[in-house]
């Protein structure tokens, strides 16, 4: 084996080394890495298992208390009808109670004989309704039960019926009876059904009558308004509906019609002595304007070209009329390529730095300086002409 061999396996074998080193190395990296992954992970877990606990508990907490909420307002809601239904119950039994007094009442008065009516005794202490046999209080009282009656729906019209139905119809106890004693109860079930059969009818021509008395006052109302119309020169049916006539700007006898609108008529009785105030106070105003321009209008001073002042307005002039020009007129052209930018200078030093500061503060000394003496020669020039001005004058 010559020399060269030799160092040729001695690299090889020592290339080798190197990298079975670096492949152990990187083996035990990537085992620690992984554990280092698997531990993150097996946190990750713990973090989530205990937070789909805690979800859990939380929704479980939450349903419940809904469950106690909906229990709740389900228990208020039964206790309130019932005290609605209770009350209702209450209000029916009285009003039954008093439509049977009142039909005992009627009952008595229809037995009783007939009485001459004309001794009337008045007592101390009774009001105006007493002498018509109910007061006013009672009557207002009545007008709002109608009322309220009327508003209600169907639904609750069937509740209230059948409420009343089961106060007034009662289970009949016929257990242990006889023949004549279910006879007499018959008999007495039959004439209960004719007297409310008789008191429907008594009712429906009750009403029949009320609403021709509505009809024949809604016609007789009808019949005033019209009148009062009539006299006061208006249309019959002016005061018919349901608000006030329209205002007339023009007498109705005119010959000729007026075709011109309600705005047009109203604009004949706005303005007056503002309008005409108005009016004069804008041809003073007019009149002082033109004498004013007529008599100012030989003393504004005459156009000097000659004026630094003139000459540089012209010059910005004419500047921004050809800025206008150029921007009237577009004109497309292709982006330019960005120009490479120069080095850097090196570093100068710090006295050089220095004195080119100094250097540039001076020059802007002397520029500032320059510039003042510029603007008082333009006073002086200015000064000098007005001078001339008005000695010409």
């Amino acid at each position: 084996m010559t020399e060269a061999e030799m160092l040729m396996e001695e690299k090889l074998r020592k290339k080798k080394e190197e990298e079975e080193e670096m492949w152990a190395e990187y083996l035990e990296q990537r085992k620690k890495q992984r554990a280092k992954e698997e531990e993150e992970l097996r946190k990750l877990k713990e973090r989530q298992a205990k937070r789909k606990l805690q979800r859990a508990e939380q929704e479980s907490k939450m349903n419940e208390y809904k469950r106690k909420q909906e229990e709740q307002r389900i228990r208020e809601m039964e206790e309130k009808k019932s005290r609605e239904a209770e009350a209702k119950r209450k209000r029916l039994e009285e009003a039954e109670k008093k439509r049977q007094a009142m039909q005992a009442a009627k009952e008595k008065r229809e037995q009783e004989p007939v009485k001459p009516n004309f001794v009337i005794s008045k007592r101390e202490g009774d009001e105006m309704g007493s002498a018509l046999g109910s007061s006013g209080l009672d009557k207002f009282a009545n007008i709002m039960y109608a009322r309220g009656e009327m508003g209600k729906t169907k639904e609750q019209m069937e509740e209230d019926k059948k409420a009343i139905l089961s106060f007034r119809v009662k289970p009949l106890e016929i257990e242990g009876l006889t023949v004549e004693q279910l006879r007499d109860m018959a008999k007495k079930l039959w004439e209960k059904v004719v007297a409310l059969e008789s008191d429907k009818y008594d009712l429906e021509e009750r009403q029949k009558r009320q609403d021709y008395d509505l009809k024949e006052l809604a016609e007789r109302q009808r019949q005033i308004n019209r009148s009062r119309a009539l006299k006061k020169g208006l249309d019959p049916e002016a005061l018919q509906g349901k608000h006030p006539p329209k205002i007339q700007v023009s007498s109705k006898y005119e010959r000729r019609l007026d075709r011109r609108s309600f705005e047009d008529k109203r604009e004949l009785y706005d303005g007056g002595l503002e309008a005409m105030t108005d009016a004069e106070m804008e041809k003073m105003w007019e009149d002082k304007m033109n004498s004013f321009k007529e008599q100012s209008r030989g003393q504004l001073p005459k156009w000097d070209p000659e004026n630094p002042k003139n000459k540089q307005v012209s010059h910005i002039r004419r500047l921004e009329e050809e800025d206008d020009d150029e921007e009237l007129v577009p004109v497309f052209e292709p982006p330019k390529p960005e120009p490479p930018k120069p080095a850097a200078p090196p570093p100068k030093p710090a006295q050089q730095q220095e004195e080119e500061e100094e250097e540039e503060e001076e020059e802007e000394e002397e520029e500032e300086e320059e510039e003042e003496e510029e603007e008082e020669e333009e006073e002086e020039e200015e000064e000098e002409e007005e001078e001339e001005e008005e000695e010409e004058e």
